[in-house]
């Protein structure tokens, strides 16, 4: 059924160009699932369920692991990333790799959200020519137009949160090490962790689990009544007013919040504007040291391609920049190669600024002040046009607290704007918080139900 529905509506028809490739072996894997179900051995609630994951992440089989990029299509990677390992031993049916913003969105500042050389632009199916944001496109998109119950993204800040919520789903960020890194084409040892899109936050936090290498239940706090006697910690500047579809649709959800018992305190981050203020010489400086040390590392233990260093991915870009940069050129790897070792005064400066801006001076210190559960914010703004040659148009955001400290972060389906575009509520708080959030998230869905079948619109049809 996945299958057909993908030759449907994905390579043609609205041609969502979410799949960047089928597993060949997909009909084997799921006779042998399907075997072992007729025996009696069920290797848990996710035996048989499909799954597609981002092609930013080896599968040690016969499909690609390219982050987008035609420089890495030379050969397979030859082993699985651990996560894919634990996939395949939850019983989930591996049926392909995801398009995605190419190099997870790290490769220009005018990149187009769900653009790669490979896959080339994925769309969201509310509405055809707006966004699906980045840089976990197809896994969010594949998703919301039912190609798959459940896929995996990669977040270093707001790739997994930006996506699921322009394409109305449920997207979740753990915290930065409980999910494995290894395996994974790199940004930021610091701040990347695979997660979570599904259309429902009980097959988020199902799948969530199937990832972790300690076996944790996800789905404890997943009841109705999670969100009575909670503080949450509302934020407002800079997290609102960019967007007043935005706003209005994240006060209904306030209310929802009340409603469901929860007991809400406006908060500040007192350090938020330093954090945006010196994004440049904080969170851009650790992002562009640890990728140069990651990807050099990633590529020289790559098997069977051609590239083994970042100056090798830059070389090739400029000889077939045809093909890999007819939209946007590639000025932050250019600037991640001018960059010193982690090692060097300069990035350890960075790094300790942005874990104490984010953590003990930031989120920890909100929680703490007010005794919260959690912190809440709108997700994102309605999804933009796409635009491939001027890139995005971001108006606003919540995932760089949460991001540069490495914080787990949730966004659930809150609502639409113009009826069309859809909306979500973050909630983010320390490591460790993931069932908890989920839980909220859990009870907000119930209360709600704000996620939207898409209707595959060509335009929104504006008054």
């Amino acid at each position: 059924m996945h299958l057909e529905r993908m030759a449907a509506i994905d390579q043609v028809g609205p041609s969502l160009r979410s799949v960047i490739e089928l597993n060949p072996d997909w009909e084997e894997i799921a006779e042998r699932l399907d075997d072992e179900r007729r025996e009696g051995r069920v290797r848990g609630p996710l035996h048989g369920v499909p799954v597609l994951v981002k092609d930013n992440i080896d599968t040690g089989d016969r499909m690609l692991t390219t982050a987008g990029s035609l420089a890495l299509a030379g050969a397979p990677a030859s082993v699985d990333a651990p996560i894919v390992a634990r996939l395949r031993a939850a019983g989930m049916l591996l049926l392909g790799k995801t398009n995605l913003s190419e190099w997870a969105n790290f490769r220009s500042p005018r990149s187009s959200g769900g653009w790669s050389a490979r896959g080339r632009q994925c769309r969201n199916p509310h509405v055809l020519d707006r966004s699906p944001c980045g840089s976990s496109s197809g896994s969010a998109v594949a998703v919301a137009a039912g190609l798959t119950p459940v896929a995996v993204g990669t977040e270093t800040d707001g790739s997994i949160i930006c996506p699921s919520s322009a394409n109305g789903v449920v997207g979740i960020k753990p915290a930065v090490g409980l999910v494995s890194q290894d395996g994974i084409i790199p940004i930021s040892r610091s701040q990347d962790s695979a997660g979570a899109h599904a259309r429902h936050v009980r097959d988020a936090a199902l799948l969530l689990g199937a990832l972790v290498d300690d076996p944790v239940d996800f789905t404890v706090h997943l009841d109705t009544g999670a969100l009575r006697g909670r503080r949450l910690g509302v934020l407002r500047e800079p997290f609102t007013g960019y967007s007043e579809h935005t706003d209005k649709v994240h006060e209904t959800a306030l209310l929802g919040l009340r409603d469901l018992g929860a007991e809400l305190i406006e908060v500040e981050i007192s350090t938020i504007e330093a954090m945006r203020a010196d994004n440049r010489k904080v969170e851009t400086a650790v992002l562009q040291h640890e990728f140069k040390a990651g990807i050099d590392a990633y590529l020289a233990a790559r098997p069977g391609i051609r590239p083994r260093s970042l100056a090798d991915l830059i070389r090739f870009n400029a000889e077939h920049a045809a093909e890999e940069m007819p939209y946007f050129r590639q000025e932050i790897f250019e600037e991640c190669q001018a960059r010193s070792g982690l090692d060097s005064a300069e990035y350890l400066s960075a790094l300790a600024t942005s874990r104490r801006l984010s953590r003990g001076r930031g989120i920890d210190a909100t929680l703490g002040r007010h005794r919260l559960d959690a912190l809440v914010a709108p997700s994102r703004p309605p999804a933009w046009v796409i635009d491939q040659i001027n890139g995005d148009r971001v108006l606003g955001g919540s995932t760089q607290p949460s991001a540069m400290a490495g914080y787990p972060i949730v966004t659930v389906p809150s609502g639409m704007a113009f009826d069309a575009l859809p909306l979500g509520l973050s909630f983010f708080a320390r490591p460790g918080s993931e069932a908890l959030l989920l839980g909220m998230a859990f009870a907000f869905e119930q209360l709600t139900r704000a996620r939207r079948t898409p209707r595959f619109l060509p335009t929104l049809d504006l008054p």
